[in-house]
């Protein structure tokens, strides 16, 4: 049995590598995790920028890989600790903005400032309990390549938000945006989409909702 299958199948030597590594009720990595396991644990594009006021709550059990030339600006938080967050290579994620794994973002996408991207939704189904103890309903969510979100806009968990894509700022993406469309709103809907065809970005007709007397 290897060391790591050892802790798991151990509750009382797993709890104790887990109060190792971040406080009971603070889920953020202790210093000595930061300054010298993670290093080693996640990848690091050449030329890829840290702000350092930027909060990088990064676990060993899940990864954390950021591509070449991509930048995470001042006061974000990135977090991994249910889900792997990977983004690829110069992406962008603004000002004040928060990413909770599990999350992938492609080459060339970026995120506007104070932007909310998650992976999982807190589990509620047992109306007896308080939701933070019930297990977490965990979604992948991605963003694909070049695609960029407006700023202070909300990613829910399980969204994919096709490649070239433009949300508009304030924007709430509660389902999946097809490549190359243009979305805004809360909820966000598709208003314009690009025709390869024309080359040019078409409006996208919506049905009116009658009014009933």
């Amino acid at each position: 049995m290897g060391l790591v299958a050892k802790i798991q199948s151990n509750p009382k030597l797993k709890q104790l590598v887990l109060r190792m590594i971040a406080p009971e009720r603070n889920p953020r990595p202790r210093l000595w995790v930061r300054w010298f396991l993670n290093p080693l644990k996640h990848k690091r594009g050449k030329g890829a920028i840290i702000r350092r006021n930027s909060r990088i709550d990064v676990f060993p059990w899940k990864k954390f890989e950021i591509g070449k030339w991509t930048t995470i600006e001042s006061y974000c938080t990135i977090n991994n600790g249910s889900g792997d967050v990977i983004l690829g290579d110069r992406v962008r994620v603004g000002i004040g903005s928060v990413i909770i794994g599990p999350v992938k973002m492609g080459n060339g996408s970026g995120l506007g400032q104070h932007v909310f991207v998650s992976g999982f939704n807190h589990g509620y189904s047992d109306g007896t309990r308080n939701s933070s103890e019930q297990a977490l309903d965990i979604r992948p969510t991605v963003i694909e390549e070049e695609a960029h979100i407006g700023a202070n806009s909300v990613v829910l968990a399980g969204v994919t938000i096709g490649k070239r894509c433009q949300v508009g700022a304030g924007s709430v993406v509660t389902k999946d945006i097809p490549p190359f469309s243009v979305a805004v709103g809360n909820p966000a809907r598709v208003i314009k989409q690009f025709n390869h065809h024309t080359g040019e970005w078409e409006q996208v007709p919506h049905k009116k909702t009658l009014s009933v007397h």
